[in-house]
């Protein structure tokens, strides 16, 4: 159940519009990083999280914040874009907004690309989720840092800079939110993956560059047991795929299916793909 309270939740203060601005700040409420989307994706995250009713509590939250977050950002556009509404050379700068939406809000980007649900992820697997989200809030940081710089009307720079912090706010409680289940960073789904072959580092890009770029080595090829091999192109031994050998049960999970479940889910030995008793799926 919603419930609208008529006030904001940052009061929302424009002293000199720019139509040209406001049209920048559509991208944060019908774009792919912007507040409906963060809004769509944690929430309906949320209504499927039948196995776990505390991140579930999160996830909804976190989606309703960001409701709130969208009447915000959809207030300060509406103060930006208000000279559309009465002023040729204004209306001139976004034909689509004027003529189509008459100077105000609609699900559009910043360049008049409708709203779509391609731009949520949501894969009904937790921690997957709750990893997609973190990466969510970052984008949508970038986004204000980016709009900040684009302004200078204090009062538009404080708003943003209120939105643009609870994005940092909102990656702090899913990281804890994700830790808390006590997974190994790199434990996914229920099946392991094949070993020998999961620490092989394939340096795939060779060769000096036009532009001073060369091979480089780093802790991104050696940490995590990870090893570099070489294709079989400039006579290196290539990848390991002679291990592959079927498909392996047994993914350690963490305290991921040790949750507090709601009334409706599934028993966990009813799930596809959880391992049997003699240990095949």
């Amino acid at each position: 159940m919603y419930h609208h309270v008529k006030k904001l939740m940052y009061t929302v203060n424009v002293d000199t519009p720019d139509v040209r601005f406001g049209n920048m700040l559509l991208e944060q409420f019908g774009g792919a990083n912007g507040e409906l989307a963060a809004a769509m994706q944690y929430t309906i995250q949320g209504w499927n999280c039948v196995d776990d009713i505390a991140r579930r509590d999160l996830l909804l939250d976190i989606g309703t914040e960001e409701l709130s977050h969208l009447e915000i950002v959809g207030a300060l556009i509406r103060m930006h874009l208000k000279p559309m509404k009465t002023n040729r050379e204004a209306a001139e700068a976004d034909p689509l907004v004027t003529i189509a939406g008459g100077g105000g809000l609609n699900l559009f980007n910043s360049m008049g690309n409708p709203w779509t649900a391609d731009y949520l992820k949501i894969t009904g697997e937790l921690d997957v989720d709750l990893r997609n989200n973190i990466a969510a809030e970052a984008r949508a940081k970038i986004v204000y840092e980016r709009l900040i710089d684009h302004t200078d009307d204090p009062g538009t720079i404080d708003t943003l800079q209120f939105l643009m912090t609870r994005e940092i706010t909102h990656m702090k409680a899913f990281t804890a939110g994700l830790e808390s289940m006590e997974k190994p960073p790199f434990s996914i789904g229920r099946l392991r993956p094949t070993p020998g072959l999961a620490d092989q580092y394939f340096n795939g890009s060779t060769g000096d560059g036009d532009e001073g770029d060369t091979d480089m080595r780093g802790p991104w090829q050696t940490s995590f047991n990870l090893s570099p091999v070489d294709s079989e192109v400039v006579g290196g031994e290539g990848l390991a795929i002679e291990l592959v050998d079927g498909k392996l049960p047994g993914e350690d999970r963490g305290k991921q299916d040790m949750a507090h479940k709601t009334t409706t889910a599934p028993k966990l030995d009813e799930l596809i793909g959880v391992a049997s008793s003699d240990g095949k799926l």
